[in-house]
């Protein structure tokens, strides 16, 4: 465990105290989420490529190998297969693996080990496998088409997952936290854009945001948008401006993507009766549509307009930050619909 009894120390490396409440970055919640973690429960251990005395790709575990060793902070391989491999056995003996990939969009590396291993074997065997895959997901930073997608659906459509996409720093570190109490495996996109842009104030003591729970983060009576992870950002920025028009807004973080908050997503379009679904990834086969046939069997009544999806484009994301800004949802988009939608 390193110096200090466990509990009893400020956590110096991170320069906070726990007494105290904090401004942090997306980032940094995700950091202290897992460092509180492994100091909380020996049980827990970290995986990845140059997650050591590199602290990792974007510094989510930098400083962790002087705390916690070695053994609980694993330089691994270039193979994320293998990667998965070791976290799902290591769950199976009692372990609770925390295992990085540098860029989600390289998970598909691993499919087959998460969708036919990780995901089926509580219903195989009834044995719990308590594992995060966690990494650094999205676009708005011009990373082409192999470092900026949003891989969730691919995993939404899995059995057996829980797949997370937080917002805000008080979401991550709530989430990262829960997720790894869980005893199911859980995959947490944490999306880079977010990283170090935004700030958030998070409480000292301890505390998890329960898993498939959505967030009303802004009540209104005109319309409602759907939507999670750095979209809600977006999201929020236009219903400032829409509000100059007296349009209110209302917005629904999902924070969870798999399982869904049916019953919020009920509740918002009963009171607004008017949706917008927004979300990053491509539109075909997205998260929008499954939103949609939920609204259709739970308030299709209570609608007085068409459900309107914003999403990104049906291709690769270009590396051309003027062609990625095409592909990407952007804030005068939203507005531009969601003034349509008000007028219907």
């Amino acid at each position: 465990m390193g110096a200090g009894e466990k509990g009893t120390e400020p956590i110096a490396i991170l320069g906070y105290k726990k007494h105290n409440p904090m401004q942090l970055t997306y980032l940094e919640a995700i950091r202290q989420g897992i460092w509180e973690e492994m100091d909380r429960d020996p049980s827990v251990f970290c995986l990845g490529e140059d997650i050591g005395i590199y602290g990792g790709a974007f510094k989510v575990t930098d400083g962790f190998i002087d705390r916690f060793g070695p053994e609980r902070v694993i330089d691994t391989p270039i193979a994320e297969s293998a990667i998965v491999g070791a976290a799902f056995g290591a769950s199976l003996t009692g372990m609770r693996p925390v295992a990085e990939f540098q860029f989600m969009d390289f998970i598909g590396c691993a499919f087959n080990q998460i969708s036919n291993m990780v995901a089926k074997t509580h219903y195989l065997w009834g044995a719990p496998a308590p594992l995060v895959l966690r990494g650094p997901s999205g676009g708005y930073v011009h990373g082409g088409p192999f470092h900026s997608q949003n891989p969730e659906m691919w995993f939404v459509h899995n059995p057996g997952l829980k797949v997370i996409c937080p917002a805000t720093p008080y979401d991550a570190k709530g989430l990262i936290k829960a997720a790894i109490r869980d005893n199911n495996p859980c995959i947490f996109f944490e999306h880079k854009y977010l990283y170090r842009r935004i700030k958030g104030e998070v409480p000292a003591e301890d505390y998890v945001v329960p898993i498939g729970k959505a967030n009303l983060v802004r009540e209104g009576r005109d319309l409602s948008i759907i939507t999670y992870a750095a979209m809600v950002h977006t999201a929020l920025e236009a219903a400032e401006i829409l509000s100059k028009d007296g349009i209110d807004i209302e917005i629904l973080d999902l924070r969870t993507v798999s399982p869904l908050d049916r019953e919020a997503i009920a509740q918002t379009v009963r009171k607004t009766n008017k949706v917008i679904i927004l979300h990053e990834h491509s539109r075909t086969g997205g998260l929008a549509g499954e939103i949609a046939a939920i609204i259709n069997e739970e308030a299709f009544d209570d609608l007085d307009g068409p459900i309107v999806r914003i999403t990104g484009l049906d291709s690769a994301v270009p590396f051309s930050p003027p062609q990625e800004e095409h592909y990407l949802p952007k804030v005068e988009g939203v507005v531009r619909e969601a003034r349509k939608l008000k007028a219907y």
